[in-house]
């Protein structure tokens, strides 16, 4: 029995620290509250626009993790932006984001209007899905993506901006 303790706080220790990656609830944004969300002068943010039912999205988000992972304690924000159906908020999305085990922060967009929030939150973006939103707010430097995107070109993006090391 005294060998199954050491093993047994092994595998608690493990499943905690797992679990402490699993956000709580997923936050409802819109247009004005995601710009402030995203607003932090000295932060890079990457901000996926994805939806579960669009299969290049879910093909794409582990890239994502890995630069939550491999970013984390440093001034680099990922926010994976759901566009899923009203209908699917809270519930349905948070029990698919728990069963694909997402590290970095969900929310969910808000607004069903794309001809109001897509002027306000990027205007060069046509509003398809996966897009992609690069913002340095030190340099005001904003891109969209409007395509697939993989942790290396991420990683060539963040490597390129002013105070990213």
């Amino acid at each position: 029995m005294k060998k199954c303790i050491p093993v047994l706080l092994l595998i608690l220790t493990l499943f905690t620290t797992r679990q402490s990656f699993a956000q709580k609830s997923i936050p409802a944004y819109d247009s004005k509250s995601f710009l402030e969300r995203v607003s932090n002068p000295d932060t890079l943010y990457i901000v996926n626009f994805w939806a579960t039912w669009c299969i290049p999205c879910v093909k794409e988000l582990p890239a994502f993790d890995i630069i939550h992972d491999l970013y984390k304690g440093k001034p680099v924000k990922v926010l994976l932006m759901s566009f899923d159906f009203r209908e699917q908020y809270p519930a349905k999305l948070e029990s698919w984001v728990k069963k694909k085990k997402i590290h970095s922060e969900v929310a969910w967009f808000s607004e069903s209007n794309p001809n109001d929030y897509i002027p306000k939150i990027a205007p060069e973006w046509e509003g398809a899905l996966p897009a992609t939103l690069l913002i340095n707010n030190s340099t005001g430097k904003r891109e969209v993506l409007g395509r697939e995107i993989t942790a290396d070109e991420l990683k060539q993006w963040i490597a390129t901006q002013p105070g990213s090391r």
